[in-house]
């Protein structure tokens, strides 16, 4: 049984760091040899969007939004992934979501591909 759990969330002030932790368990390689792993967010009135991705070879991959800002990695030590998000503004306010891809290859941004999500955790940047 797979679970993603969120935690680091809060608020920060515009220019800001913060550092999201996910901590998975039951991920074991099942299909097509790989896994993909991602934060998303949703901001209100909006769709859950992918901000940051990484496969299970470690290559990540970032929306143009965060990109420069957020840092995706994985503590393979402590079964987690981790989103540094650094110079906030305003607009990163939003509910983080941790998921996983455990069905095909590659690493998508569509989260109706996704099949397990965290429970989510609130960042707010004022």
């Amino acid at each position: 049984h797979v679970q993603l759990v969120e935690s680091g969330g809060g608020s920060v002030q515009s220019g800001g760091s913060l550092r999201l932790s996910c901590a998975y368990s039951g991920l074991t390689i099942r299909v097509y040899n790989t896994y993909c792993l991602a934060w998303f967010r949703r901001r209100p009135q909006r769709v859950r969007e992918a901000m940051a991705r990484m496969s299970v070879d470690g290559v990540p991959t970032y929306d143009d939004s965060v990109q420069g800002r957020f840092t995706i990695s994985r503590d393979s030590a402590k079964n987690a992934l981790i989103l540094q998000m650094n110079t906030v503004n305003p607009g990163d306010s939003a509910m983080y979501y941790c998921a996983a891809d455990t069905t095909r290859p590659g690493c998508t941004e569509y989260e109706a591909l996704y099949d397990i999500w965290g429970q989510g955790t609130q960042v707010t940047v004022s």
